[in-house]
């Protein structure tokens, strides 16, 4: 069977077994039931983080984020709403019912599951490192009373601060702090490496490099209500990501936005392809 039409199947099966069940059940699959009701599911992604979540020459939200949205509208048979989030407000927007789904190059960390829903497995991993021009930094203790341009929200700030005496200039959009960057107002700009690489890789950035050994690798979830987190649409994107990665569709997506291939990609693709666990 069309694994999409097997979805839909599956969907329809389990929709009409909630709408029978008691109030209390209902109440942890409410963002889902709005969805599946109203035939448009609300995703929240990126407006300024190229290649993954960014605003075309049309105006319109693309990117490997973008796509992997598509895939979970077209999974569900409904339409796409894509709102752009920022690293301070993704979580809160989810939580206000703002967005149905948030893929918003999130760390996965234990302080965020206690406030969304990320189901497992993830779907990416990245470290943290910096954009600078050719030959400014040879190691992190290089950025010790030097002023780093980074976004404001993202976790390694207060990081980078504290481990390496680095200024943090945080600004509101990833696009403000790379011109910031661009000006000679920062040495660096902080960001993931996976970010960077896309960066760099758009030939916009000649004369500068990512110089330093990339750390604190973090893996990146997506994220549900956390109420639904254990119940239907939980499970349901649970799904979505064991299929994205099996499946091959993630490197496929890496592959269409220029971005360097994973090692954890590849790694989660050769796992899953020898699991037949799921066929049982």
């Amino acid at each position: 069977m069309n694994k999409v039409v097997f979805r839909n199947a599956v969907c329809a099966l389990l929709v009409a077994g909630f709408a029978t069940a008691n109030t209390s059940a209902q109440a942890g699959n409410e963002r889902f039931l709005k969805v599946i009701k109203k035939g448009t599911l609300v995703v929240g992604v990126k407006a300024d983080n190229k290649p993954w979540g960014f605003r075309d020459v049309g105006g319109d939200l693309v990117g490997m984020e973008a796509d992997m949205a598509k895939d979970v509208a077209k999974a569900l048979g409904v339409k796409l709403k894509l709102i752009a989030v920022q690293s301070s407000n993704r979580m809160q927007f989810l939580q206000q019912g703002k967005t149905d789904l948030m893929i918003a190059t999130m760390s996965d960390r234990s302080d965020r599951r206690r406030i969304v829903g990320i189901p497992d497995p993830v779907y990416y991993a990245a470290g943290t490192n910096v954009l600078a021009k050719k030959g400014v930094l040879k190691k992190w203790t290089d950025l010790k009373d030097k002023p780093v341009c980074a976004k404001q929200g993202a976790f390694f700030n207060k990081q980078v601060s504290t481990r390496y005496g680095a200024k943090i200039v945080a600004f509101v959009g990833n696009a403000e702090g790379k011109t910031a960057l661009r000006n000679g107002k920062c040495v660096a700009w902080l960001y993931d490496d996976a970010t960077i690489i896309g960066e760099l890789a758009s030939g916009k950035w000649d004369g500068y490099e990512m110089p330093l050994v990339t750390e604190d690798t973090q893996p990146w979830g997506l994220a549900v209500p956390k109420p639904e987190r254990e119940n239907i649409w939980g499970r349901f994107m649970a799904g979505m990501l064991y299929e994205w990665h099996r499946s091959g569709r993630l490197l496929e997506l890496e592959k269409k936005w220029g971005i360097k291939q994973s090692d954890y990609l590849v790694k989660m693709n050769k796992q899953l392809q020898a699991d037949h666990s799921y066929l049982k």
